[in-house]
């Protein structure tokens, strides 16, 4: 046998994941491990390579070599797959390398025809049960094989009840299933053109490409995208000896959590149905049981499960998240691995380890995901509102949501990318609608539990969930739901709290969340480990203050510019921007100084302690003046309308504004007359503000407040452009301070954003105390890309095509901006060793971004205060991966 290619699960380990998937892995880490786990083997993913590779055809020998493994499970086992007598059937289900639940296709019972089935209903003496069994087969191999959609058998299914006056499967006679199972072979013949074959070896083969094929579906080409799986991975496939929960009521099935997975609470978790195959659960088909109650039904079971349950959770120090079957009072295990979760309970978990000495604490931050840091502040419902709740269903993913209701996942991905918040509402999901999932604000079913496919995806998505409300009755072909005696049709806007399984009519307020006693404490482990500092963009005392709360150490941007947009300050911006002389135009810089002082001092107030680094007036004027056309329309529309006594001094003056907003439009405003430019051609712009900070400075300091001011100038690309605007700003400082300048304590310094700024660093830095890497101008200089443009109309592409890794404002692009950034840091320190740098775009608050921060030696990074925890635990996740390696 050859070992890259089928591997029994007996030769395997954990530590060949790469090869065997996680469930494969897994497979063969608690078979050895001495658990109740059916025999069975793995195809690798080398298998799936080669798959891809050949064109779409399984390699040459692979089924030989299938034929020879499955030979030997018929050993172990005392069966024969296609027997006669004692038949054997065997489950064949994908296994990812990464984590993928429900993207890749199962078919289970595969070994049944036409003359198995019934040596299967004389061998169990329940032919109920084995032409149930078969039923099953036909409709998985249907859909997975010949890609018939399942709702075409739902269909048939939901016909044969009705005409029976039967609600529920199990309760169907033999003679209900032959009949149906015919039904199902005439659906195949008239969908896929061909029979469903009755040769159990071509059904293994047919059942082993599909699931190869499988890799590349939709969904899961969509998932990979969402979570960064690599494509080349691939997926390896378990052929695996099947064990029955649907054999009687001394049978069962069901998933377990060694953990709330929604709180990381240490209790176990999860749902299971007597009389049901395992499918059952995790597709909604019914409601499930929650698993305490199987303690009730089932003690001895329940014991093993949870004993197992600790075993495991142990051995792979993580929480788990279990497959379970019972066959005849016997307990199987068919699965295990890591636990989706949501981020509360990541970090709950992660801090719950440690402080029991499973893990260390710098396992415990490198084990959180920090990009779901973002949704662990969920937002909830405000308590002080009115609700009208219109129903209760089973709260499967916890935070708040309030859209648009959809009933369709192609729909709610179009109605998003138009802008519109969705609630996506169905039955129940399927992996098919994994795009509108990501595209919803939360996800609405009436049926499954809270292992079900919309659950675990929402939980893993961070989004509010509400699962099996079957209060709400659906009618997808109206576009409708009703609940109770409300109607609500397509386009109402609901709100859903997935963290009580409320559903609300209407939008509702939603609060914004706190920062809870587990995250605290990781925090807190996080700042004991990182070396880079955390600061925030904030530009409002506002945004200062809830950064703070969030533990940044400082502002690392705060944008002056935002703060001439109010209604009080636009006319007084304006008039400073049309004034034909430096006198009109210094007498509105007068009464804006009182202004940014105002602002100034709120903020040095709010960040007590810690340095502020204020950028100066960085964008172009015409920004702070209305758009050409609507004041051309305006002028239209009065000439048309008459000129007058009344309206001749409005319109002489609008005719004034059209000339300058046309004296000012730039063909490329981004790299035109903005940054130190508008600075060195209108000194008293920027002197205004100087003098706005000093004062700023004095006051706080006269109220007690420590001020750590820092004056940044932007868009420098000359070693001259920051020598001139230094000396404004101590110019400035002299006008403030007076005699008492050298007891102020100050730094001006540069955003690093044109490239042969960082090109000449070491000139650059002869005038700067400190560097600040604006990289989403740096990005787009350095690209020659238009962000507003890129982004709109070729950047995706690229991306979903993999010309580029990653969108390069989001992720650093550590190659091309990254190598500039590197540069520019050697060259300044060679200049001034005691150079302070950090990065203040957004590529301050990713992940990637922020471990080549700390890689490269910056001093800190500033992100939105929002991402100021993700930024933290990251820095601490960088060094504890990177360790030594920083600059």
């Amino acid at each position: 046998m050859t070992q890259s290619r089928v591997m029994h699960f007996e030769e395997g380990n954990a530590g060949l994941k790469l090869l065997l998937g996680g469930k494969g892995a897994n497979l063969a880490e608690m078979t050895n491990a001495g658990l109740p786990v059916p025999p069975g083997f793995t195809l690798t993913t080398e298998a799936c390579r080669e798959y891809y590779g050949a064109g779409k055809t399984l390699p040459n020998g692979l089924m030989d070599e299938v034929q020879s493994a499955l030979s030997q499970v018929e050993e172990r086992k005392g069966q024969q797959f296609g027997g006669s007598d004692n038949p054997l059937l065997v489950s064949v289900r994908s296994g990812s390398v990464s984590s993928m639940p429900g993207m890749m296709d199962t078919i289970l019972n595969l070994g049944l025809n036409d003359r198995t089935v019934e040596a299967l209903a004389e061998q169990t003496g329940n032919p109920r049960f084995a032409y149930d069994c078969y039923r099953r087969l036909i409709q998985m191999f249907g859909n997975v094989v010949f890609d018939i959609e399942g709702i075409y058998f739902e269909k048939l299914l939901h016909s044969k009840k009705n005409s029976l006056s039967i609600e529920e499967d199990k309760d169907l006679p033999v003679e209900a299933w032959k009949e149906l199972i015919e039904s199902y072979k005439e659906l195949i013949v008239r969908k896929a053109k061909q029979q469903f074959p009755q040769d159990v070896n071509k059904q293994l083969e047919l059942a082993v490409e599909a699931v190869f094929r499988s890799w590349n579906n939709h969904r899961a080409i969509v998932y990979r995208k969402a979570y960064n799986i690599p494509d080349h991975q691939g997926t390896a496939v378990n052929i695996q000896s099947m064990v029955f929960g649907n054999m009687g009521d001394d049978c069962g099935t069901g998933v377990l959590f060694t953990r709330n997975p929604s709180t990381g609470e240490k209790v176990l978790y999860g749902e299971y149905l007597i009389n049901a195959q395992g499918e059952d659960v995790v597709a909604g088909v019914r409601t499930p049981l929650p698993i305490a109650q199987l303690e009730r039904e089932m003690p001895d079971i329940y014991k093993q499960l949870a004993e197992t349950a600790a075993r495991l959770e142990v051995h792979y120090r993580d929480m788990q998240d279990i497959e379970f079957t019972v066959e005849n009072g016997t307990l199987f295990i068919l699965q295990t691995r890591n636990g989706k979760r949501t981020a509360q309970a990541a970090v709950k978990l992660a801090v719950n380890l440690a402080n029991e000495s499973i893990l260390t604490r710098e396992e415990a931050l490198s084990r959180i995901e920090v990009e779901h840091l973002d949704k662990l502040l969920h937002r909830a419902i405000d308590e002080d509102a009115k609700l009208d709740v219109l129903a209760v269903g089973l709260p499967a993913s916890p935070g708040a949501a309030t859209g648009q209701i959809v009933f369709d996942a192609d729909k709610a991905e179009e109605w998003a990318r138009e802008g519109k918040k969705v609630v996506l509402v169905s039955m129940e999901t399927s992996p098919e609608d994994i795009h509108g999932v990501i595209a919803a604000e939360g996800v609405l079913t009436s049926r499954g539990g809270m292992t079900s496919h919309a659950a675990v995806v929402a939980r893993g998505m961070g989004k509010p969930c509400v699962c099996g409300c079957e209060e709400v009755r659906i009618d997808k072909e109206a576009g409708l739901f009703v609940a109770g005696s409300v109607t609500v049709n397509e386009g109402d806007w609901i709100t859903l709290d997935g963290s009580t399984g409320r559903v609300i009519l209407g939008g509702v307020t939603l609060k914004e969340p706190e920062i809870t006693v587990e995250l605290e404490e990781l925090l807190e482990w996080a700042d004991d480990i990182r070396d880079l500092a955390v600061r925030t963009n904030a530009d409002t005392p506002e945004d200062a203050l809830k950064a703070r709360e969030f533990g940044a150490e400082g502002i690392g941007l705060c944008r002056t510019e935002h703060m001439f947009m109010s209604a009080d300050r636009l006319p007084v911006v304006q008039a400073m921007i049309l004034a034909d002389t430096k006198e009109e135009r210094e007498l509105a810089l007068e009464q804006l100084l009182p202004m940014q002082q105002s602002d100034f001092e709120g903020i040095f107030t709010a960040m007590n302690g810690f340095p502020v680094t204020i950028r100066l007036l960085d964008p172009p004027l015409h920004e702070f003046l209305p758009h050409l056309e609507e004041l051309i329309v305006k002028q239209l529309t009065m000439t048309h309308g008459g000129i007058n006594e009344g309206n001749s001094r409005e319109k002489q003056q609008l005719d004034i504004l059209i000339r300058k907003v046309r004296n000012l439009h730039e063909m490329n405003p981004m790299l035109g007359q903005r940054g130190c430019r508008l600075g060195i051609l209108f000194p008293e712009i920027y002197e205004m503000q100087a003098i706005a900070i000093f004062r700023a400075v004095l006051n706080c300091q006269n109220n007690g407040v420590v001020v750590i001011p820092e004056i940044m100038i932007p868009l420098v690309g000359h070693v001259n452009e920051l020598k001139i605007m230094r000396e404004l700003v101590e110019r400035a400082a002299d006008t403030v301070f007076g005699t008492n300048k050298e007891e102020q304590s100050y730094k001006i310094g540069t955003m690093i954003e044109v490239p042969r700024a960082a090109l000449t660093a070491d000139k650059i830095a002869e005038h700067a105390d400190f560097f600040s890497f604006g990289t989403n101008d740096l990005t787009q200089m350095t690209f020659g890309y238009s962000r507003d443009d890129a982004e709109g109309k070729f950047l995706s592409h690229y991306v979903d095509h993999e010309l580029l890794r990653n969108n390069p404002f989001q992720v650093l692009d550590t190659e091309g901006v990254g190598l500039l950034v590197e540069m520019a840091v050697e060259k300044g320190r060679s200049t001034k060793p005691t150079l302070k740098t950090g990065i203040c775009g957004e590529h301050g608050g990713d992940k990637e971004s922020i471990f080549f921060c700390h890689e490269t030696g910056l001093d800190y990074v500033s992100c939105s205060p929002y991402r100021v925890p993700l930024a933290r635990i990251a820095a601490a996740q960088a060094k504890v991966k990177l360790g030594g390696q920083r600059c």
